[in-house]
């Protein structure tokens, strides 16, 4: 998410938790051997509602993938199934900030020491806010930015494009005007959201748990959404009419999309798809998805 300051970037990513599916026993149980191999259980030992980390911009690498004598998890693996939200992206160290490629692919992170190697869990949901220049006002409607071109420029670069590359939405977030704030009218509530949300997971659940498919059915333990799929279940279960077909060969040219970028826009086609209770990808569903991809650095 990028926009200036107070437009509600933080706020949008804390109602994240709000939205998501109840965690099934299954991984209700992943997420407590991590808080308990952490020394973090809450007092009823067992953690039954998604994780939502937000660490700090100036955390070590070892607090963020993990690390010490004898290796503890760190941020990445406390989010488990839960959002790990990062406010003041470019803030971030970059060698911090480029650990996360390898687990955000893998959905696990390895650690070694001389004694051995231990490997925990990853599997969560980035969500990641800043503001579009140092003074926060870049192609703000109202305020006009203080920062040069170069420095704008400069400050959006902290953030690499392979790392880019793997956030499969990217919004912008501009100032919300006084009629928007003073007005009465109510927006949807998060349980309305959170019924379709979980409308759209049976969906999946039902898809990944398919009886005659031998590959699903050995691979059940790590599919268990959209995200979590692999090449194989995105051939079979992302396939594109003739008219999807034709617009993502076009937005392979025009996006400069990478091999990932393609797989990536064709999990969210399909979740938009499931989230509209549609069992083939539209064209609109692939539009937008598209639409999401990261745009060229604004500096």
């Amino acid at each position: 998410m990028v926009g200036p300051p107070g437009a509600g970037k933080t706020l949008l990513a804390r109602a994240m938790p709000g939205i998501l599916p109840d965690l099934s026993l299954e991984e209700s149980l992943e997420v407590t051997r991590i808080y308990s191999v952490a020394d973090a259980l809450p007092p009823e030992m067992m953690v039954r509602t998604r994780p939502f980390r937000s660490p700090h911009h100036t955390i070590s690498h070892a607090g963020l993938v993990g690390g010490g004598n004898w290796p503890h998890p760190g941020e990445i693996s406390m989010a488990h199934r839960g959002v790990l939200f990062l406010d003041e992206l470019p803030e971030f160290g970059s060698r911090v900030l480029e650990v996360m490629r390898q687990p955000i692919e893998d959905k696990v992170v390895t650690i070694s020491r001389a004694q051995g190697s231990l490997t925990f869990p990853a599997n969560f949901m980035l969500v990641a806010a800043m503001n579009p220049c140092p003074c926060g006002y870049y192609g703000d409607s109202l305020k006009p930015c203080t920062c040069a071109p170069s420095t704008v420029t400069k400050y959006q670069k902290r953030i690499s494009g392979p790392l880019l590359d793997r956030i499969d939405i990217h919004i912008e977030v501009p100032r919300v005007d006084y009629q928007k704030l003073s007005s009465d009218r109510l927006g949807e509530s998060s349980d309305a959201i959170r019924k379709r949300v979980q409308a759209a997971r049976d969906r999946q659940t039902a898809r990944f748990a398919i009886p005659n498919s031998p590959k699903i059915k050995h691979e059940s333990m790590n599919v268990i959404s959209n995200a979590d799929m692999r090449v194989g279940e995105i051939r079979q279960f992302c396939k594109l009419d003739e008219a999807g077909e034709s617009l993502i060969r076009a937005a392979m040219g025009q996006m400069n999309l990478s091999a990932r970028g393609y797989h990536r826009v064709l999990k969210l086609a399909r979740t938009i798809a499931d989230l509209a209770g549609c069992d083939q990808i539209q064209t609109t569903h692939l539009a937008e998805a598209l639409q999401y991809r990261p745009k060229i650095m604004m500096g």
